[in-house]
């Protein structure tokens, strides 16, 4: 299959700017003055539209929208470097992407330590232009378009009293003569962001994946999503598992199963707009959390119907929870307009979500789960046929749901 990357990492992307929920730019601001540095630079290793795609995943390690504030509200802070190892690893399960790892891994370490460690160039300069620009944009976070300019030299000021020590001498000084002009510093408005991203975006080559290739990028997405709570750890994992157990048992063939499975790591990624403090809620949702969190399902496909190719994929996660009543969101779609693949996700969803144990409450065992899924049943709100599938082998398919990742 042919999918253009870019439109994979401006997912990504949208994903990881979720997390800021109100700061969705950050990373996109990043990209953009590392792609202007490294224009001015021109060295070889520091390419362009690299530096941009870098610049905009290079928090991919980053969950919580508390652990975003910290990062982008301080110039340095304690455990900075612990999202930049899980950046890392992150990144090395998706093979397009595999370069932009080490980059990362090392992009907010000081220039006089990054310099000594053994580490081909490219990675040093990579992962110090991206750290350059990454703290010039926490510096003037909370100051908007109009007013800039006021702060421009400030921050010009702070960076270049750190020249060497924590940045490469040579970009500090490219900096200083980029940003002493009002274009560099009006260029991050969000409107000149977007034509920078449409230009490369256009500019790119289609790229050759495989459904592994699909598995490894749906699980770096399953990966940020999950780290979000601690009360949905390996959610999205265990819902890909039961959709594929409960999708083998219902004879489908093995291609669907393997989308089946991709769309399960995916289905949640719509999450990442939901404030923390609701999904670690510890007890019921009020009636205005409900809307909130209802939200995540039309989020899920905002950020994956950028991706041409995932279209199938991308409305089966985005109707994991319409119910076959018409009574669910995001679409209210009735049952004969929800995909069976689609439908499989919510019994898996619901299924997962009752017996994984839980910090305020431990999972449901066989029989509170029989009478739950037989309540839901007799209230025409899930598959019969599907949930059937699960009656019928509930310790299996619960053990199948219980799983945890190796």
């Amino acid at each position: 299959m042919n999918f253009n990357i870019r439109e994979i990492i401006y997912a990504l992307s949208d994903a990881l700017g979720y997390v800021g929920m109100d700061d969705m730019l950050h990373g996109r601001r990043v990209g953009y003055m590392a792609h202007q540095l490294s224009q001015v630079l021109g060295q070889p290793e520091l390419v362009p539209g690299f530096m941009f795609d870098l610049g905009i995943l290079h928090d991919i390690g980053v969950s919580s929208t508390q652990s975003f504030k910290q990062l982008v509200s301080e110039f340095e802070s304690e455990n900075e470097n612990l999202h930049c190892e899980v950046g890392y690893q992150r990144l090395l399960k998706f093979k397009p992407l595999a370069d932009m790892a080490l980059p990362v891994r090392y992009h907010h370490t000081h220039w006089e330590v990054l310099k000594t460690l053994d580490l081909p160039e490219a990675i040093r300069a990579q992962a110090n232009l991206i750290y350059l620009a990454d703290r010039v944009d926490a510096l003037t976070r909370g100051h908007g378009h109009q007013d800039i300019l006021s702060i421009a030299e400030s921050v010009r000021q702070i960076i270049s009293e750190r020249r060497h020590r924590y940045f490469r001498t040579d970009f500090v000084d490219a900096f200083l003569t980029v940003s002493c002009h009002e274009a560099f510093w009006l260029g991050l408005d969000p409107r000149n962001l977007q034509r920078l991203e449409n230009r490369l975006l256009t500019a790119s080559t289609p790229l050759m994946m495989d459904m592994t290739d699909l598995k490894q990028l749906a699980q770096i997405f399953a990966d940020v999503v999950d780290a979000k709570s601690s009360f949905t750890a390996e959610h999205s994992a265990g819902v890909a598992r039961l959709a594929v157990y409960l999708a083998e048992s219902m004879a489908l063939d093995p291609e669907t199963v393997q989308q089946i499975e991709i769309a399960g790591l995916l289905h949640d990624i719509g999450k990442l707009r939901v404030p923390d403090e609701i999904l670690d809620k510890p007890g019921p949702l009020s009636h205005e959390e409900r809307n909130i969190m209802k939200v995540h399902s039309y989020e899920t496909y905002m950020i994956l119907q950028q991706i041409h190719g995932l279209e199938h994929i991308t409305q089966w996660a985005t109707l994991h929870h319409e119910e076959p009543d018409a009574s669910g969101y995001p679409f209210g779609h009735h049952a004969m307009d929800t995909p069976l693949e689609a439908r499989i996700l919510r019994v898996a969803d619901i299924v997962q979500a009752l017996v994984q144990d839980r910090p305020y409450r431990a999972g449901m065992n066989e029989p509170q789960l029989r009478e739950v899924l037989e309540d839901l049943l007799a209230k025409g709100k899930l598959d019969s046929s599907i949930t059937q599938q699960v009656l019928q082998n509930l310790p299996a398919a619960m053990a199948v749901a219980r799983a945890r990742t190796a």
